[in-house]
């Protein structure tokens, strides 16, 4: 998977059961999160993600993607209900997870309009050693995406929990 290329289509439930796929989104910024209800990084960037939708007023689209084989569907869905995620896909087998090579929870892709994937990496700046943002990378991303530009960074390492794909 490249960047500056089409972003890989794919199929998952919601928790409702209902199939969604990336190229339903077509025509809108997306945002494709690597999500786990267990990870304190997820939840801290959930808070600041549920903050950005609002302000961007329906533009962006964000699918959360709980991949960790180790959370169930009753862990993921009280989560998911008490950070207010719009869209939690369920991807238990981490299927999505390996097409996309995504290694912790977060890992987020944006892909623009067209579908092209145009960042993948960090939320932010957060690490081991700095415990206070003080640079949002996906919020930049998508930021100039709004207004017709390519991001500056268009990858940053991930950092966060890794997911779980054996129990």
């Amino acid at each position: 998977m490249q960047l500056n290329e089409p972003a890989p289509d794919f199929e998952l439930l919601d928790l409702q059961g209902v199939c969604h796929t990336l190229s339903d989104y077509h025509g809108k910024i997306v945002i494709l999160n690597f999500w786990s209800a267990e990870c304190p990084h997820s939840e801290r960037t959930d808070h600041h993600l549920m903050d950005l939708l609002e302000r961007w007023n329906g533009e962006v689209a964000l699918l959360s993607i709980a991949a960790n084989r180790n959370e169930s569907v009753q862990l993921v869905t009280e989560a998911a209900k008490v950070r207010h995620i719009p869209v939690l896909l369920m991807d238990s087998d981490h299927i999505v997870a390996d097409l996309y090579e995504a290694l912790t929870t977060p890992h987020v892709f944006v892909a623009d309009r067209e579908g092209i994937l145009r960042y993948r990496g960090a939320v932010d700046d957060i690490t081991f050693r700095r415990r206070e943002a003080t640079r949002f990378f996906l919020q930049e991303a998508v930021e100039a995406l709004l207004i017709g530009r390519l991001p500056e960074l268009s990858e940053v390492p991930s950092y966060g929990c890794t997911i779980v794909r054996e129990i």
